[in-house]
């Protein structure tokens, strides 16, 4: 199979194949007339142009509608206006966090919306057809099926087309396709939408416009809206659901609860206490609901990106600073990710040192004003130090693949630089000869070759117009290439194994050329698995992935097949990437990395992208992850133990019916105090813990009991103040204080270990609670009063209780903790966690 075949085949395309593409009569065109005027009317009449109508990624109102019109801000939105009707404004400060938590929700969305539209892979501002024997250039959406497009150097081909004519014409699919050369068409080939003309010139039919193009349909597979996965969000909204699906019953149990203490229904409604009972009611709802681990979560997501984007990192969705730090798989593409996309000159096997001027001959070829970009890479070797004159020079060319020189100081020698097949024949494969040895030995190492050859014959000047070979060439020497490697790859590939991390190497490009790239870097590569032989079962293809590291020959279809089949195999994949042949793989793994070098197209589907191409910037990102991971995870627990309890209260006293023991003001102060503005700090503190899955499971496992027993607490307290005969207001200050002091000590004990920036936070509450209970402003606010010389030994003692009861729960939840990452494997790629890492987890 020849390389353009190959390369048309792995596009996923067969225009040709189908003989339904255009009508005979558009078939039957004379290629030197094109379409004529009338019939180009009659097919733009019918719909069939290249005229393309983007659908946007996801509407504005879908987007609104998705952040805003939830169950969380319909319950928080409801109780808001509902204080607010009753003239309780003061209560009412909860709703601030529902309407931050959809401001930022809404902005999220659009960033990721407005990047997704800017997606577009034909980009020429104007095509060249010919029609009634003119050529002319036109609008891409004013072609149509059947037109003939007239293709030179530089054009980008703008409709899938069927090439006709052809000089020498060379188009660059790798934008498409992943093949890093440039492919050499012939009559019959294909022309793929998007693709340039490097090369040559031709003429081409239109076969498939709009819609139906390659182009067209890979950008509308594209853009297709999805979120990045995250765990933290994904637990968090399944939090929201149960406590959605409790707070209807719940509140018609706790509304019950408070008009019977008010007196029953027709007194309530008759005395006007039915208003103390809905607040109350609020109150207990409102503390059951998470309200500010969504903002803290987003915040943190917020403040991560904004560390990343200091290292040149820019975050195109939030959760995506989590993602990588959960990543068991990295997918790589070569080009552009590996290596920079260019050759470099590797080394050179003499063959024959006598052979006169053979360095002078690679400077010439090196420096020569045509020179293509393997040629290039001689100057620097082999720099010009006495400029001499060519007699003959046969620039070269992708249809003959090589280049011919003669100095015209140096009599009959003529010296030609090309592919050693073109230019020495069945010899330069024939292992049993010199020449024939060497080229196939480095070419199995995945190195570029060229061979330098000599004749001494003279050169006829009818070959020279034939642009044939002179006769009689003997090889010189053998020039090896090989693309040039990032400088940071390999630190960046060690250290990803180091963490346990899978790599694969997925390319276009020859398994074998690939491998020996990827051996460089210190991979275990093989000889590279042709994509070609992948198996179509997916449950096979998953199977295949695990066996091998290093793939060439992959289509932008293939690459998607390969994330899912690992994401099938419970992997988190992360896929880099800059070609528009890596947008789909990118779009559909969990963490999409685009360079920023890469195609605009790669760069709106990615999650992250690396704005200065380092690729050593993905630790960074992974720390980072890291860092927002760990410490949600801590501030969570303080939140979800807030709703346990909270829902624990609402329950115990609607059944005891029992008035609840705070105003929502009031809880406005725990909140702050034990949870809102520490979480704030906690949320955004260096971390390194290693991530580690089933971070809501963990979360509960302390929230529950630590909430159980606050809530046990509480309503301990109100029974016995109850029997002490305090008032409603000193009831209500006893609970603040009690749920206040109990917080703090909660936000302590996971703060832990505590250092002086820790220290400085959890002392600073204690001291803002101090000043909130002594100060009278404060005080008449939050409607705080002296809770009695009794009450405050009762307040004092089940204070006391209660820590030492929340130490034993962390004990325990350290142990179990402990026992957990030492029974699994990491989510990181299969190490067993060391020691260190065990304290990291439990603290």
């Amino acid at each position: 199979m020849s390389r353009h075949e190959d390369a048309t085949n792995r596009a996923g395309t067969s225009l040709g194949a189908d003989t339904n593409e255009v009508t005979n009569a558009d078939a039957d065109t004379d290629i030197r007339i094109g379409l004529t005027s009338a019939r180009v009317a009659e097919l733009t009449a019918s719909g069939q142009t290249n005229a393309f109508a983007e659908d946007s990624s996801r509407s504005a109102w879908n987007i609104v509608r998705a952040n805003v019109f939830t169950l969380f801000n319909a319950i928080v939105g409801g109780c808001f206006l509902v204080l607010l009707l009753l003239g309780r404004w003061q209560d009412a400060l909860f709703g601030l966090a529902a309407f931050g938590n959809a401001i930022i929700g809404c902005w999220q969305e659009f960033r990721a919306k407005a990047a997704l539209d800017r997606l577009a892979l034909l980009n020429a501002p104007r095509a060249r057809v010919r029609r009634d024997a003119q050529d002319v250039e036109i609008a891409p959406a004013e072609v149509v099926r059947g037109d003939v497009l007239v293709l030179r150097a530089g054009d980008q081909v703008t409709a899938d087309a069927v090439v006709l004519e052809h000089r020498a014409l060379q188009i660059d699919e790798s934008m498409l396709t992943g093949e890093s050369d440039a492919v050499d068409k012939q009559d019959g080939d294909e022309a793929l939408s998007g693709s340039i003309v490097v090369a040559g010139e031709g003429l081409a039919r239109a076969v498939r416009v709009g819609a139906d193009s390659y182009a067209n349909r890979f950008a509308a597979e594209a853009k297709r809206f999805s979120l990045v996965a995250s765990e933290l969000r994904t637990s968090i909204d399944r939090v929201l659901k149960w406590v959605g699906w409790g707070i209807g019953p719940i509140g018609l149990l706790v509304l019950n609860a408070q008009i019977m203490v008010a007196g029953g229904w027709v007194t309530a409604w008759t005395t006007g206490t039915w208003t103390q009972a809905i607040v109350n009611t609020i109150s207990a709802l409102t503390a059951m609901i998470p309200l500010g681990l969504v903002l803290m979560t987003s915040i943190a997501f917020a403040v991560g990106a904004a560390r990343l984007a200091s290292r040149q990192v820019l975050v195109n969705e939030l959760p995506a600073v989590e993602g990588l730090a959960r990543v068991d798989v990295i997918c790589l593409d070569k080009t552009g990710t590996l290596t920079e996309g260019e050759l470099a000159y590797r080394d050179l096997v003499l063959f024959d040192p006598a052979a006169g001027a053979w360095q002078d001959a690679l400077s010439w070829f090196g420096d020569a004003p045509d020179a293509n970009a393997t040629a290039r890479c001689l100057r620097e070797p082999y720099p010009v130090e006495r400029p001499r004159d060519a007699a003959v020079y046969i620039s070269f060319s992708s249809a003959r693949k090589w280049s011919a020189l003669s100095f015209a100081d140096a009599g009959a020698e003529t010296w030609v630089l090309g592919a050693p097949e073109m230019v020495l024949g069945d010899a330069a494969t024939d292992t049993g000869t010199e020449v024939g040895e060497a080229v196939t030995r480095l070419a199995a190492e995945g190195l570029r070759t060229l061979v330098l050859a000599r004749s001494t014959d003279p050169y006829s000047t009818a070959a020279q117009a034939a642009e044939s070979l002179p006769t009689g060439l003997a090889p010189v020497a053998v020039i090896t290439f090989s693309e040039r490697v990032r400088p940071d790859a390999a630190q960046t590939l060690a250290y990803f194994r180091a963490q346990g991390v899978g790599v694969r190497v997925i390319s276009g490009d020859n398994p074998r050329t690939v491998a020996a790239i990827a051996r460089q870097l210190g991979l275990d590569a093989g000889e590279g698995y042709d994509a070609r032989r992948l198996p179509d079962d997916d449950v096979e293809l998953g199977a295949v992935l695990d066996a091998h590291t290093v793939f060439g020959r992959v289509t932008p279809e293939q690459k998607k097949r390969m994330v899912v089949a690992l994401q099938a195999r419970g992997h988190t994949v992360a896929m880099t990437g800059d070609g528009v042949n890596d947008a789909l793989a990118i779009k559909t793994a969990d963490i999409g990395i685009a360079m920023n070098s890469g195609s605009p197209a790669t760069k709106a589907v990615a999650r992250l992208v690396l704005l200065d191409g380092q690729f050593s910037h993905l630790p960074d990102v992974v720390a980072e992850g890291r860092q927002v991971i760990a410490n949600i995870e801590r501030v969570s627990m303080l939140f979800l133990t807030k709703t346990v309890y909270a829902t624990t209260l609402a329950v115990l006293f609607g059944v005891m019916v029992l008035e609840f023991p705070f105003l929502p003001r009031q809880l406005s102060i725990t909140d702050g105090l034990t949870i809102g503005i520490p979480a704030f700090f906690l949320a955004l503190m260096p971390n390194t813990s290693r991530y580690v899955p089933g971070f809501l499971r963990r979360s509960l496992t302390f929230a529950i009991p630590a909430g159980l027993l606050i809530a046990l607490a509480l309503t301990v307290y109100t029974r016995a103040a109850m029997g002490l005969g305090i008032t409603e207001a000193q009831l209500r200050t006893g609970s603040t204080i009690i749920l206040a002091i109990v917080g703090i000590w909660v936000l302590a004990v996971l703060a832990r270990p505590l250092d002086r920036y820790k220290v400085l936070v959890v002392g600073g509450m204690f001291v803002a609670l101090s000043v909130l209970f002594t100060v009278p402003l404060a005080g008449r606010f939050f409607q705080l009063v002296d809770p009695g010389e009794d009450a405050a030994y009762l307040i004092a003692g089940i204070t006391i209780v209660t820590i030492l009861a929340i130490e034993v729960v962390r004990i325990v939840h350290r142990r179990i903790l402990a026992r957990t990452s030492a029974r699994e494997e990491p989510a990181a790629g299969g190490r067993r966690p060391d020691r260190r890492e065990d304290q990291q987890l439990e603290h």
